[in-house]
């Protein structure tokens, strides 16, 4: 039995939760997609500023997981994450629980989007106690709620 399902999400859209009681550490779902390098995401109209799904493999390869066939594309960010993205190998990106998740929670990650000008236009709908209101990653956090007063 795969340990996710497809859902409904409060955050955003569609989601994944939790099929089963998931236990710290296990691995859930492989991110899979299309190897292609930072130049032709430059130069390609499809990896425009809007494209949430391309994860950093080293520095010359990026994966594009905006595929179907990609479910693990469904876990939405969260600033108050239950899973991590464990890349080990540096050839398969792997989402895993960062804590003991319940049969029905809904799971997530942090997307580790940097603090840049345009950090504005992503919204995040999470509800965390803790969230900025943006998508932005654990360790730039605090410069929003500098800024807002949030």
């Amino acid at each position: 039995m795969k340990p996710y399902k497809i859902i409904k999400s409060n955050i955003h859209h569609q989601g994944l939760c939790a099929a089963r009681n998931i236990k710290i550490g296990e691995k859930i779902i492989e991110y899979v997609g299309k190897k292609i390098t930072h130049k032709q995401a430059e130069n390609n109209t499809k990896y425009g500023y809007d494209v949430t799904y391309l994860f950093t493999i080293n520095k010359k390869y990026l994966l594009d997981g905006d595929f179907k066939f990609n479910t693990a594309r469904l876990i939405n960010h969260s600033c108050d994450p239950n899973c991590e993205v464990l890349d080990t190998s540096k050839t398969k990106i792997w989402i895993t629980a960062m804590k003991d998740i319940k049969k029905g929670e809904e799971l997530s990650y942090d997307y580790g989007f940097g603090f840049d000008s345009n950090y504005k236009d992503h919204k995040c709908k999470c509800g965390s106690k803790n969230c900025v209101g943006f998508i932005v990653r654990e360790g730039s956090r605090w410069r929003i709620k500098k800024r807002t007063n949030i």
